[in-house]
């Protein structure tokens, strides 16, 4: 039996891959940036890819659809900018709710920043929870820090997930994982030393921890580099030069603190080393650091397409 999903603002596809490894076919995947839309082409080109705005997008053909997940736009909640909320244009929950409003799906997954748990944006959130409670759901909001899954950085997100109200009883959000995620020397070792560099198990031993956030940014940031001041001076503690985004891996004779690669910051983030970038440095580097790593969706993909599972069984029984 195919579980379908929907996909919106799929970004470089962490949160559909992830998803897709845990049980889901996308059926149907919307997103605005061009570079983007292109990875997600060359990597999975039987994907159904819409790229476009997302409010001249319509899911009423999929009428049905077991999934609706996606990555709302962040700026509107983050903490490095005005946090706006709903009078920022880029708030993409209202059409979110209008997605999940034409196709009923069976489960709703999105993830945002941290900024959203503010208490600023309280009435905001019961609002989002109330509206899909009219529409049959039961609705939750949850912090999941991605180091509880194996992926090598904190980086927290906000992950809210809705079921209607037959699956709701059967969820359970993921457990953290037993075992520690690795450190930044333990994860990039092998593509620090690529080119022979001397120094890389000093660097090794020096990056004994896992990674700051990642920062992607957006169009209206400059040059790739790994965030504010505060995150560069992280990645100095552990012998990462973030001012900027190398072309390749150390040279035999380099001295110094390294820059990341693009291939670097994706394995950071949980993607593997075979889903490839699309565009220049910037954009590819932009589409990695903005995305949701991986693991973590396919964790609480999992948990979602148990408690659908779950819910199914009597009716088979019934049958």
């Amino acid at each position: 039996m195919t579980i379908k999903s929907i996909e919106i603002c799929a970004g470089a596809g962490g949160q559909a891959l992830g998803l897709e490894q845990a049980g889901f076919d996308h059926v149907s995947l919307v997103e605005l940036d061009a570079a983007a839309c292109q990875t997600l082409r060359i990597n999975r080109d039987h994907w159904d890819i819409t790229e476009g705005d997302l409010h001249h997008y319509s899911a009423e053909k999929w009428k049905g659809v077991e999934l609706l997940a996606g990555g709302v736009p962040c700026p509107p909640f983050s903490k490095a900018g005005k946090q706006l909320g709903r009078e920022d244009e880029r708030d993409l929950f209202p059409e979110a709710i209008r997605l999940v409003s034409e196709c009923k799906p069976q489960a709703v997954i999105l993830e945002n920043v941290r900024g959203l748990l503010d208490s600023v944006f309280d009435e905001y959130r019961a609002n989002i929870i109330s509206n899909l409670k009219k529409l049959g759901y039961v609705a939750e909001w949850r912090l999941l820090n991605a180091s509880d899954f194996g992926v090598p950085q904190l980086r927290p997100r906000v992950v809210f997930v809705a079921l209607k109200k037959s699956a709701a009883e059967y969820f359970t959000w993921p457990s953290s994982l037993v075992a520690p995620p690795p450190t930044v020397g333990e994860t990039l070792f092998d593509l620090m030393a690529a080119n022979g560099w001397r120094g890389a198990q000093q660097w090794r031993d020096r990056a004994c921890d896992i990674a700051p956030t990642l920062v992607g940014g957006s169009k209206k940031h400059g040059g790739p580099d790994l965030g504010p001041t505060r995150a560069k001076r992280a990645w100095a503690s552990i012998g990462v030069d973030g001012m900027g985004i190398a072309d390749n891996a150390p040279s035999e004779d380099f001295i110094g603190m390294p820059r990341l690669t693009v291939r670097m910051t994706a394995r950071i983030q949980g993607f593997p080393d075979y889903w490839k970038f699309s565009g220049k440095k910037t954009a590819a580097y932009r589409q990695v650091g903005n995305a949701f790593p991986p693991p973590v969706a396919c964790a609480v993909g999992v948990q979602i397409l148990a408690a659908l599972n779950a819910a199914a069984k009597p009716k088979l029984r019934r049958a």
